[in-house]
């Protein structure tokens, strides 16, 4: 069961699936960020929201489903410091009503997408699973709740932590409105003639501007397939793994990078609240436990993305 499977993440997933001889997706959405048109031909959908236990427990009998990929979540930063019990509410809340329909039909294997947001300002890099976790905005607390909440479950778990997913593949890409995420922020710019905001450039880094962690969303997906391949097999996990590149990209090379498919114009701003300079994690142990790393790299989530958008725009 992929809940939020039309979403950006939940879509590429959801195709890898489809491609292995092992698995058979099923698609719960309640198309809130997800969209239909994402959806392959043949794929069973069931439109309904994560804090409907009833329809929950009704979709996991009827399709005798074995596993959980659980990727819906309000997602945005910003918004979950202005408005956070609306994030408390669909995150927290929604994944409680699916703990309990799991637990009522006796479905014992969970893959949570989590977020590199759980560990709010590091005090080192790269970042380890066994870091500190004070998140800074109520997007991190929630989601570092549920992994709270998953741990304390008799649940075979993996919780994945991970940074800034980007890139398009299989015929799908990010479609969020209004967008928000830096690579496809400065393409749609570039797509539409418009400019584009650089908030800070007087951060600690090497060229001022705030230091992440890509990951290409085919990679972030294949994790996911991999990690519920090995809870079947493994029983008794209760693991929390990061999922990242290793690498960190400056903002000035990101725009560089879009620079070279594309001209961008590009306006200085002040720094933005609670942007932590450097975020960078170690991801060695999904590669010890899932044999899972990061293959493509930041030209190649630029390039994808920006075909897909030049195709949709």
């Amino acid at each position: 069961l992929i809940m939020g499977g039309a979403g950006y993440i939940g879509s590429h997933i959801v195709r890898l699936l489809l491609q292995s001889s092992d698995f058979i997706p099923i698609i719960f959405d309640n198309l809130v960020t997800g969209d239909k048109i994402t959806i392959p031909e043949g794929v069973v959908f069931v439109e309904g929201d994560a804090k409907n236990e009833q329809l929950l427990i009704e979709t996991m009998q009827k399709y005798q489903i074995t596993g959980v990929i659980h990727l819906c979540a309000y997602s945005l930063v910003g918004e979950s410091v202005a408005n956070p019990l609306k994030y408390f509410e669909n995150n927290v809340v929604g994944a409680i009503s699916l703990l309990k329909a799991m637990n009522h039909v006796n479905i014992k294997h969970l893959v949570f997408s989590s977020t590199a947001a759980t560990y709010g300002e590091p005090q080192k890099i790269p970042i380890l699973e066994t870091d500190p976790t004070v998140p800074i905005n109520p997007y991190g607390q929630s989601k570092l709740m549920i992994e709270q909440m998953i741990r304390s479950l008799d649940i075979n778990s993996i919780c994945f932590r991970y940074f800034n997913v980007a890139g398009a593949a299989l015929g799908v890409g990010e479609m969020h409105e209004p967008e928000t995420h830096l690579i496809p922020v400065i393409i749609k710019a570039s797509l539409n003639n418009k400019s584009m905001k650089q908030f800070g450039s007087d951060y600690p880094t090497e060229d001022g501007t705030c230091v992440r962690d890509y990951i290409h969303v085919l990679d972030l997906a294949e994790a996911h397939v991999l990690g519920m391949r090995y809870l079947l097999k493994t029983p008794n996990q209760k693991l929390i793994l990061n999922l990242a590149s290793q690498v960190g990209y400056s903002v000035k090379q990101i725009i560089n990078a879009v620079k070279k498919v594309t001209p961008i114009e590009v306006i200085q701003e002040k720094r933005r609240e609670g942007d932590p300079a450097t975020l960078i994690a170690d991801a060695s142990k999904a590669f010890e436990l899932l044999g899972w790393k990061a293959k493509l790299d930041v030209g190649e989530m630029v390039a994808s993305a920006y075909n897909f958008h030049k195709n949709i725009e």
